[in-house]
């Protein structure tokens, strides 16, 4: 599992432009894939060969700089919680200011790495103005200039220095799937429902984290581990239902699972929370249920599943190839099937397909449905192959990779899901020079 990295700091001083220029370099290469960048306050980056997740806490304040007095201590309480080191960013320009004197009396107190980073300091004079931030008693301080670029190669070499290890866990062979939803979706009562009374837990295996705890189940004859978000620490302070929190909350959950179980509230629909949680899975290309809880409140109202799948379906285009089970954790309606589910998407995420049967199924659909030409050229696909990747990954060998457009891309990975089941698995294909 990889670290958790958040910047905080008032607004303005350019937290999302660190962020971005942290990002971008990775994300140009990452998310190519149909332009889907959902959410722009998390993502992965890596420096030196050490991988990990940055959040950027500024995002997901919208409002005046008074409602942002309240909100910043909740903000960075929360990034001391659950990430792993602080990047706290003043800027240069403004001096120090009563917000960041305060944002520095909850930072003191932190056992974790917290690096102060002065921004817009990109020239000599700024260098010397930068030294009043002394005063914050968080020690030196990291001079940047996030526009640029300048001074972030050490602030990055620090940090990773400082990271810690993480330990690789014994890989269990059994599947573990987190249930991630927004607060109030019923994800304890799924859970509750699924152990039963009588908790058939064999054991609990201390979650890597303080918080998300493994269980071990086996019940339906099936074996899994339960990651479970839904018990985690409910403090009083956390009343405001900021996407922010149930965001952050669920990343950890969902780098540390292989399927996630999607639960959302039928009496709400598919909002906007439940669609950043979907992306992060996603992006995260771990497999994907989703769960349709408190059916049973609905079923009066004459609308249909179909009608009710549909609209799931609209919003979590292009990848809608998805199982969406309609449960009630309360009557305990299907939730058997939910976990059926889950492990065959597990299943289905975890196949690898002997490189003659791929090239079999996917040349055929190719002789018929070749690439258009383009500017007169002919493609050509020669060969295709699974990548020995944790995840689907396939590489398709052609005379012109360049040349192969997005609808041509989807209509091959559309193929791809058709003949080999991977339903509620996100896939990556990669067009490569033969």
């Amino acid at each position: 599992m990889g670290n958790i990295v958040a910047i905080v700091g008032r607004p303005n001083v350019g937290k999302s432009t660190l962020f971005n220029r942290l990002i971008q370099r990775r994300e140009a290469i990452v998310d190519a894939v149909s332009g889907v960048t959902r959410d722009r306050h998390y993502g992965k980056t890596d420096w030196n060969g050490r991988e990990f997740s940055l959040i950027d806490t500024g995002g997901y304040v919208v409002g005046s700089d008074d409602i942002f007095e309240a909100e910043i201590d909740k903000q960075v309480e929360l990034a001391i919680d659950e990430a792993d080191a602080i990047l706290f960013m003043v800027d240069v320009e403004a001096g120090v200011t009563g917000m960041d004197e305060e944002v520095a009396q909850l930072l003191r107190q932190v056992k974790k790495p917290v690096f102060l980073v002065v921004n817009k300091v990109d020239n000599s004079s700024r260098v010397h103005d930068a030294t009043e931030f002394y005063s914050l008693g968080l020690g030196d301080y990291y001079t940047i200039a996030s526009i640029n670029g300048s001074g972030t190669g050490e602030l990055l070499d620090a940090l990773i220095d400082a990271l810690p290890v993480k330990e690789e866990v014994e890989p269990d062979e059994l599947p573990r799937f987190a249930v991630v939803g927004r607060p109030n979706a019923g994800k304890s009562s799924f859970i509750n429902a699924l152990i039963g009374e009588d908790r058939y837990i064999v054991t609990d295996i201390a979650g890597t984290t303080r918080d998300s705890i493994d269980t071990k189940y086996n019940r339906f004859g099936f074996d899994f581990n339960l990651v479970d978000t839904a018990g985690i620490r409910k403090k009083s302070k956390v009343k405001d239902n900021l996407e922010f929190y149930s965001v952050m909350r669920s990343i950890r959950a969902i780098e540390h699972s292989d399927v996630c179980i999607l639960l959302i509230d039928a009496t709400r629909g598919f909002e906007g929370q439940d669609q950043n949680i979907f992306w992060l899975a996603e992006k995260n290309k771990k497999g994907i249920v989703i769960l349709v809880n408190k059916w049973d409140l609905v079923e009066k109202d004459n609308q249909t599943t179909k009608q009710f799948e549909a609209m799931i379906r609209k919003e979590t285009a292009p990848f809608t190839d998805v199982p969406i089970v309609f449960i009630s954790a309360l009557t305990k309606q299907r939730i058997f099937k939910a976990i059926e589910t889950a492990v065959q998407v597990y299943e289905n995420r975890k196949q690898k397909i002997p490189t003659s049967k791929l090239n079999d199924a996917m040349q055929e659909i190719v002789r018929q449905n070749p690439p258009p030409a383009y500017k007169g050229k002919y493609i050509k696909i020669k060969y295709c192959m699974q990548l020995p990747s944790p995840t689907p990954q396939f590489a398709f060998f052609a005379n012109l990779p360049q040349y192969i457009k997005d609808p041509y891309k989807r209509f091959i990975e559309n193929k791809l899901r058709e003949t080999f089941d991977f339903h509620g698995v996100p896939i990556i294909i990669h067009f490569r020079k033969k």
